[in-house]
Order: C-alpha cells, then sequence, then structure tokens
C-alpha cells in the first residue's frame, strides 16, 4: 500500500494514506480530517455582514488564514445571467446572493488580506465578470468598493497569463490526474469557495465542493473545445465530464481511463473530488438565506425558491458540506440509492475516502446555532409544494 500525502495535508500537517483511484482505498473515515463549521440564522440579506463576521470569529478568525495574502473566491454564478425563477432575481435563487459576495469580501480586507480576486468560469462566455452581473441587473462597484484591492476575472480562459496553469491531483485522481486551469487558482495563497445552498439533479446536492466543478474553462472542458488546443472562446458546458463523450484537447491532460463508466452519477461526484484535490478549499461559505428547492437552477423542471434563513462556514469544505447536507433534512452518511444519492456516488464519501475531510457529524464540532434548529427540509418542502399544487387542482375542478 503506497502512501501519499495531498497538498491539503501537507499544508495542514495531516496526513492519510491515499490510493490510486478505483483500488481499495483504505483511509479509515475515523482518520479523516475535521474542522469546525459556523452555522447561523439569518432572516435577510441585510444581515449578512454581521452575522458573517461573528460566524468567522467562531471558526478560529480570517486573520490567521489571510493576513497579508492574495486571496482568491470562487463564486457560484451558474447559468445565464438573464435565466430567472419566476419572479426571484438569481441572487435570491441559484446564484450566491451580491451581499453575501460583497460581506465576505470586505471582512476578508478587513482582516488583512492584501489582495481579493473574484472569480467564475460562467457558462459559453469570454465576457468580463463585471459584464455578466450588470447582465444580472447587479452593481459590481459595490463588491469592488468593499475592501481595497478587489478585482473580478473571468477565468474561462488565459486571461493575463501566456499559458494555463497545470494543477496535478496528488497522489492520482478518480477520473484525472490533472487540470489546466486559469492561473487564478494556482496564483494565490488562500481559496475560498463562495456556493450555494442548493440541491443538484445530478450530484444529489450542490455546495462548496461541488461549486469547484465551475473553476474548470469552457475552452478546455466544454463542447467547443479545440482536438488539440484550447479554442479561443468558450463554447458550451461540460458535458464531456457529464458523460464523458470526448477528451480535452491534447494539450490537456486526458483523463486516466476511458473505458471507465460514462454515467454521470459515477463521473461528476468523482472529478470534483479530483478538483478539490488539486486547488484545496481554505474556507468554505454557504449561501442558505434564499435559495431554490428540486434543482440547481431554473432550467430544472418543478423547481422552486425556498427561504431556509441560514448560513454556514468553515475551513474544510467536507466538514462544512456535511453539516450543510444535514441542515437540508439528508443524512451526509447516505450512498448512493439515498437520498439524496437516490442515482449518483456521494461526493461526501468520495471525498472522504480520498482524506480531505470527514462527513461523520459525531466527530464534527458546531458553533453557533445547533443544525435542529437550523433544519430545512428540503424534501418535505417539496412534497408539501407538490400537495398544495395537487389540492389547488382538485378545487379548480
Amino acid at each position: 500500500m503506497s502512501g501519499f500525502l495531498t497538498r491539503r495535508q501537507l499544508l495542514g500537517g495531516l496526513g492519510a494514506n491515499i490510493l490510486a483511484p478505483e483500488r481499495p482505498i483504505r483511509v479509515l473515515a475515523a482518520k479523516a480530517p475535521t474542522a469546525p463549521v459556523a452555522i447561523a440564522k439569518c432572516l435577510s440579506y441585510d444581515e449578512v455582514l454581521a452575522v458573517l463576521a461573528r460566524m468567522f470569529d467562531q471558526i478560529g478568525g480570517l486573520g490567521r488564514l489571510v493576513k497579508g495574502k492574495i486571496v482568491a473566491i470562487k463564486l457560484n454564478l451558474t447559468g445565464s445571467p438573464t435565466l430567472r425563477l419566476g419572479f426571484a432575481p438569481a441572487g435570491e435563487a441559484q446564484w450566491v446572493h451580491p451581499k453575501v459576495i460583497a460581506a465576505t469580501v470586505h471582512l476578508l480586507g478587513k482582516a488583512g488580506a492584501h489582495r481579493i480576486r473574484l472569480l467564475e468560469s460562467p457558462w459559453s462566455t469570454a465576457e468580463p465578470l463585471e459584464e455578466y452581473m450588470l447582465a444580472a441587473g447587479w452593481d459590481p462597484q459595490l463588491i469592488l468598493s468593499a475592501a481595497p484591492k478587489v478585482e473580478f476575472e473571468n477565468t474561462n480562459y488565459l486571461g493575463a497569463a501566456k499559458q494555463y496553469s497545470r494543477l496535478k491531483v496528488p497522489g492520482g485522481g478518480y477520473i484525472f490526474d490533472a487540470f489546466d486551469l486559469n492561473h487564478s487558482y494556482e496564483d494565490c495563497d488562500v481559496f475560498v469557495s463562495l456556493a450555494k445552498l442548493k440541491e443538484h439533479a445530478t450530484t444529489g446536492v450542490t455546495l462548496s465542493m461541488k461549486n469547484c466543478f465551475g473553476i474548470t474553462p469552457c475552452t478546455i472542458y466544454g463542447e467547443g473545445a479545440g482536438s488539440d488546443e484550447p479554442s479561443r472562446f468558450p463554447q458550451g458546458g461540460r458535458t464531456m465530464f457529464h458523460n464523458g463523450y470526448r477528451q480535452p484537447p491534447k494539450s490537456a491532460p486526458p483523463e486516466i481511463d476511458p473505458t471507465s463508466p460514462r454515467e454521470g452519477g459515477y463521473r461528476v461526484p468523482r472529478i470534483i473530488v479530483d478538483l478539490v484535490a488539486a486547488r484545496p478549499i481554505h474556507l468554505a461559505v454557504v449561501d442558505g438565506v434564499r435559495t431554490m428547492a428540486a434543482g440547481e437552477g431554473p432550467w430544472i423542471p418543478g423547481c422552486f425558491p425556498v427561504r431556509p434563513n441560514v448560513l454556514l462556514a468553515g475551513t474544510n469544505p467536507v466538514t462544512t458540506d456535511a453539516v450543510a447536507t444535514a441542515v437540508m433534512g439528508f443524512d451526509p452518511m447516505a450512498l448512493r440509492g439515498s437520498p439524496p444519492f437516490e442515482t449518483c456516488d456521494s461526493t461526501l464519501f468520495l471525498a472522504e475516502q480520498r482524506g480531505i475531510g470527514t462527513r461523520d457529524l459525531r466527530r464534527i464540532e458546531v458553533a453557533g446555532v445547533p443544525i435542529a434548529k437550523t433544519r430545512f427540509d428540503f424534501r418535505a418542502t417539496r412534497r408539501q409544494r407538490t400537495a398544495l399544487e395537487r389540492s389547488r387542482k382538485h378545487e379548480l375542478c
């Protein structure tokens, strides 16, 4: 049995035995790293700044993490900026809310961050992120002015760099051993995942780890990527990740085994874990003040807006996502076949097996409000809505 240290373990002084993909992985769950997770009730986005400040103190403070350092924040701006879920703005449904972004930026700056870079690889676009936000009705200046030295970058393509950065998966990945990414994901000292509390059609839930699916540039991993080199402009979504119908350009690392299952419920959770191992998350923040149920975006049939009124934050993405999964009314220890992983493998389980963090709530310290007092059962809410709609149709008949 070969022993490897992940980049996270090298940075944090933690060790675990990691094996090559699809071999028996013998990392004991009891040895997977753990870290506190803060939960808070938040009834309005106007309260976010004060609530987040208290939460960051509860998990050890930001100063020790970011003072004098370059901080990169991966936003969750999935889908077109003009898509709406009924009358709900993007920030109250599928996108992380701009006030959560601005509050996080402000508190990072106050804690001494040297520079803050806001990143996203939005679907099929090379326009500046500021323009992308303007199309959604946001004012990017409110975010840019929240702290000194704040900037945006669309990470779908090279930007100011001469070449893409190759980030390797320590010890080998499940699907990919390395990824070619925009330089901003390498040229930072601290990486933050700023996610939304949502269900997901392919992975069951989408939280801080699934948010990293979007760090991959569509110029390389999109449908319009070249066969030999990255395309000049991003075209299409990341279908090759979902069904493996093609490989990335020859200039980028290919997947490890092109004969492995081509089914999205197998591939996508493993690719997420490969990405998180290659680009470790140092701070996870999950916006569940206003969000949506039954899917990750307005393109999913039957989804609808909800108000869990909760925020979560932690320094380990697995522990944070495990607690968030429990807040959503699911069991983070569940495996494929059980909610919310009925048709997919559990990203939490796969990440735990790679030694990134524990999903066992018994080993996770929860600061702030207990899980039981913040639980918002997504499936129960869906059933109630379905029952109400049936009742209304019956009354109309």
